[in-house]
């Protein structure tokens, strides 16, 4: 696990014009045998240009499919958008994009960087041929010209030897490479928004800590927006501007890095910051604070707060009404009893 060091300062509010992508209401349900299964709930969020946003939470929260939905990238035949859902990009919904629509801003003006490198790249084509594919479809770059671009492109990402690497396989690289080339594969086309799901799980510490240096030097070169999902809160606190904290498909808080960390206003965001090991802010001998109970069940989630059932501060209001959005001075909280907030208004969401 990456060591939790908060080094955030609070940043100035970012201008609504800055806004490259806005998530409004989503709701992804899936068809099964048991029937229509709501996996994500009226997530809505901003991500702001050149900025850093986390998604966090418990493992099946919600945030692959967000991402996945926000790339439309589940199948057609067993998902379902609620009819109010808006997935803004130039203002335009891309819910309701064609699949050749899609296949032309994949890659192009939103590209994402998978968990697993060894899935995301195919095994029997050689590294050049996979990132060529890419400039070919997206770029009027001719043959010479891609591979000059492609060359670039694994220096880029620290990838030694990028002449010899050009022709070897995916087996041939050891996983913080292959991680690399799936990088340079998703900036190929210098996309305005990377979504990075995971981009580090898989891969050890020091390897870990390059592959977030390096996403955080090319941000900084291109300006691209970065959603990043990941369950490591570590992570979080290193290289994001926002977090956006997700449970049992819903939204539970946003705000800062700064304010999260310092001021959790959610009791399961405060939980999940209390769960984790920190050096120096844990008696010797004193067992890890942890969160009783199970995420509720997509087939009998509750009508009322989804987190009521795991909450120490639970009320009788918790388990009979579904809490509003209170929003504060750019942070937003789905509790009816939020702690940290000082002047606020609510609003349905």
């Amino acid at each position: 696990m990456t060591t939790m060091t908060d080094n955030s300062t609070r940043r100035p509010t970012k201008d609504r014009s800055d806004i490259v992508l806005s998530v409004r209401n989503l709701s992804t349900s899936f068809r099964t045998d048991r029937g229509l299964v709501n996996a994500v709930s009226n997530v809505s969020f901003d991500l702001h240009r050149g900025e850093s946003v986390g998604l966090v939470g418990e493992s099946g929260c919600g945030k692959s499919v967000t991402s996945k939905s926000i790339m439309r990238l589940l199948p057609d035949h067993v998902t379902r958008y609620a009819e109010d859902s808006e997935i803004r990009l130039d203002g335009r919904n891309l819910l309701q994009y064609s699949e050749r629509q899609m296949r032309d801003l994949r890659g192009n003006r939103i590209a994402m960087i998978f968990q697993e490198p060894m899935t995301a790249l195919n095994p029997v084509f050689t590294i050049g041929w996979q990132l060529d594919e890419a400039l070919k479809y997206h770029t009027k770059l001719n043959r010479r010209e891609r591979k000059a671009r492609i060359l670039e492109l694994l220096d880029m990402v620290e990838i030694p030897n990028p002449d010899r690497r050009y022709y070897e396989y995916p087996h041939q690289l050891s996983g913080g490479m292959r991680q690399r080339v799936v990088i340079a594969m998703a900036l190929a086309c210098e996309p305005e928004i990377l979504i990075a799901d995971e981009p580090t799980t898989a891969l050890d510490v020091t390897i870990q800590a390059q592959i977030l240096r390096l996403m955080k030097n090319l941000q900084e070169r291109s300006g691209t927006a970065i959603l990043l999902i990941t369950h490591d809160l570590g992570v979080v606190a290193q290289t994001c501007d926002r977090v956006v904290v997700m449970y049992a498909g819903q939204v539970v808080e946003q705000a800062s890095v700064h304010d999260l960390f310092h001021d959790p206003a959610h009791p399961y965001s405060k939980a999940l910051l209390e769960s984790i090991p920190q050096s120096g802010r844990k008696e010797k001998g004193k067992r890890l604070t942890t969160i009783d109970g199970i995420v509720p069940s997509l087939f009998n989630m509750p009508t009322a707060c989804r987190f009521a059932d795991r909450c120490e501060h639970c009320q009788d209001t918790c388990r009979t009404e579904l809490p509003a959005v209170t929003n504060d001075n750019g942070r937003a909280v789905r509790c009816h009893f939020p702690v940290n907030l000082t002047s606020s208004t609510k609003s349905e969401g």
